[in-house]
């Protein structure tokens, strides 16, 4: 799919009392390790997982997560994702985020290049009413990504796009690789098609915070 905008991004728009409550309540849970899409539904990583899956996963993906799904947190988010699939020209159908996944990268750790979205839409069971989960049916459609660290406490730890099969020619001069610092700062946000590969370069100084939200809506027709 080709797109007029790859992502659309807000800098700095999110107050320092909001960052540092999303901090604090992030930091009162106990982190798990953070999984790539060949562990699904797991809790209690340790206790599922042997050392050679976790040297697997790590070669991709090396950080620790909390999840939180708080009204208050998608009420101060939810209008952001609006203005940017607007203002972005995308105009995707969705209706229901996953949970916000709360990310700390210390020294060394990282994500390696992927997407977040999946090949076949979700396909959960029914609830004891007989009734689907909102999430049923339904694929990634917008990724967003929330810094949540003031870009002094880090180094490295960058969000970076891979455009190469993109149409925009600025990245067809060979030019693949977009370092997005316009998020860096606290309090920015950044809106893309979950279809968009991307990746965080290693934290090589400091802890990086972020907040990484999955908006979902049915298969694009």
């Amino acid at each position: 799919m080709n797109l007029k905008n790859y992502y659309y991004y807000f800098t700095g728009v999110l107050s320092e009392k909001f960052c540092n409550e999303v901090l604090l309540y992030g930091k009162s849970f106990e982190p798990e390790m953070a999984v790539t899409g060949i562990v699904k539904n797991a809790t209690n990583i340790k206790n599922k997982l042997d050392k050679k899956d976790v040297k697997n996963i790590q070669k991709k993906r090396k950080s620790d997560v909390v999840w939180m799904n708080d009204k208050w947190i998608y009420k101060e988010i939810h209008p952001y994702i609006d203005e940017a699939n607007k203002l972005a020209g995308w105009n995707f159908d969705w209706d229901w985020s996953e949970s916000c996944q709360f990310t700390k990268y210390g020294v060394g750790q990282y994500y390696g290049w992927h997407c977040d979205s999946w090949p076949e839409p979700y396909q959960k069971p029914k609830n004891i009413d007989g009734t689907y989960p909102p999430d049923h049916n339904k694929i990634r459609k917008l990724s967003v990504t929330i810094s949540l660290s003031d870009p002094n406490e880090y180094k490295g730890g960058n969000l970076q796009f891979d455009f190469r099969n993109s149409m925009d020619t600025e990245w067809q001069k060979g030019k693949t690789i977009k370092e997005c610092v316009e998020i860096r700062p606290r309090g920015s946000i950044i809106v893309f098609p979950s279809f968009v590969w991307h990746r965080v370069t290693p934290v090589t100084k400091g802890t990086r915070y972020s907040l990484v939200i999955w908006n979902l809506g049915y298969s694009f027709r």
